[in-house]
């Protein structure tokens, strides 16, 4: 994923035809559309392809299963159109190897998530947020996913992987994160859903948070 403004939308809304909306009004401010099952869910796997003629789309399905379901999973994802996915770490290396591997196939991302952005996140991926970035970069991830809502994870997390993975970074925005803060603290993209679809203008206010990373 090429790296222009730093910021990635999350399209956590349910419909087609809101979701291409607000890719149309966003997507020279966005260097990725981030899709989840909220929205996959209701539409099925075709808005993968429908929101990447505006923006490449990471599927954020947080695949974490045995190593066979992970391939068939994200061999899915990767058909629909997806130009990265978004894995858990904590099923263990094969598992990641398999999505890894499914990855090379096809020319795609692999993003890792080595903590998450709410409290519970920080609660029970701490302790092994470590090991997960230190097997992410060891395997050839692309890169891992750290809170924006804590900084400092992010920094500490950075030191781990040197700066040969990316760092995508989500809760700007409603759960308080701050974009200057945390692309201060190393992180590559910010990702932020629910102040720039919720908003009455999606456009200005994805440009204020881009202005905001100060790329």
């Amino acid at each position: 994923m090429e790296r222009n403004t730093g910021l990635i939308v999350a399209m956590d809304v349910t419909r087609m035809d809101r979701a291409v909306e607000i890719a149309s009004e966003v997507a020279e401010c966005v260097d990725a559309i981030k899709v989840g099952y909220p929205l996959v869910l209701s539409e099925g796997l075709s808005v993968i392809s429908r929101l990447a003629d505006y923006a490449p789309v990471i599927a954020d399905f947080k695949v974490a299963d045995i190593p066979n379901t992970d391939e068939l999973i994200c061999e899915q994802v990767f058909k629909a159109g997806a130009s990265g996915v978004i894995v858990h770490g904590f099923t263990g290396e094969d598992s990641l190897k398999a999505c890894i591997d499914v990855s090379r196939l096809y020319g795609g991302d692999i993003y890792v998530v080595s903590e998450m952005s709410h409290p519970g996140g920080a609660k029970y991926f701490q302790p092994i947020a470590d090991e997960i970035a230190s097997m992410a970069y060891e395997f050839g991830a692309t890169g891992i996913v750290a809170p924006a809502t804590r900084p400092e994870r992010v920094k500490h997390l950075r030191s781990i992987i040197g700066d040969e993975l990316s760092i995508i970074s989500p809760g700007v925005g409603a759960q308080g994160g701050k974009a200057s803060d945390v692309i201060a603290a190393g992180a590559n993209w910010i990702i932020v859903g629910r102040s720039i679809y919720n908003s009455e203008h999606p456009k200005e206010t994805a440009m204020e948070l881009v202005n905001g990373i100060g790329i």
